[in-house]
């Protein structure tokens, strides 16, 4: 039985983002004004946060210029897929993604630079996409 591919529904965030690295013991907390989207993941190698540019944190490594999509959800625990298909067309594109998942939903992150490459792709393979340009 042939499996009808997987549709996501995106929408793009306004802001630039940054991906940080700092060391584990680190002592960070959220800003409350954040802006837009604003991650802390904490591992026994490393502090990382993903959060607008302005917000970068002056002591760590940042990797400045990412474009933000989310997929539309709340999503279901129960979905299987979902990132699978949107990484898929991305990676057939040559462009690299930084991917977090909530306990909502699905962030996925795309150098600005290549964020027009992204949505094109995305949408050739069946998604739709909000907030496009």
């Amino acid at each position: 039985m042939t499996q009808t591919p997987l549709r996501v529904h995106l929408r793009r965030l306004p802001e630039q983002y940054a991906v940080c690295r700092m060391e584990p013991a680190r002592t960070l907390s959220v800003p409350a004004s954040s802006g837009g989207f604003f991650c802390i993941t904490r591992t026994p190698e490393e502090l990382s946060v993903v959060c607008t540019e302005e917000l970068a944190p002056g002591d760590a490594t940042v990797e400045r210029g990412w474009s933000g999509l989310v997929v539309a959800g709340p999503l279901d625990f129960s979905l299987t897929g979902i990132l699978s298909a949107i990484a898929e067309p991305l990676a057939a594109a040559g462009i690299p993604i930084f991917a977090v998942s909530t306990y909502d939903t699905d962030y996925v992150f795309v150098k600005t630079d290549r964020s027009t490459d992204a949505i094109a792709a995305l949408k050739s393979a069946g998604h739709t996409v909000d907030g496009d340009q």
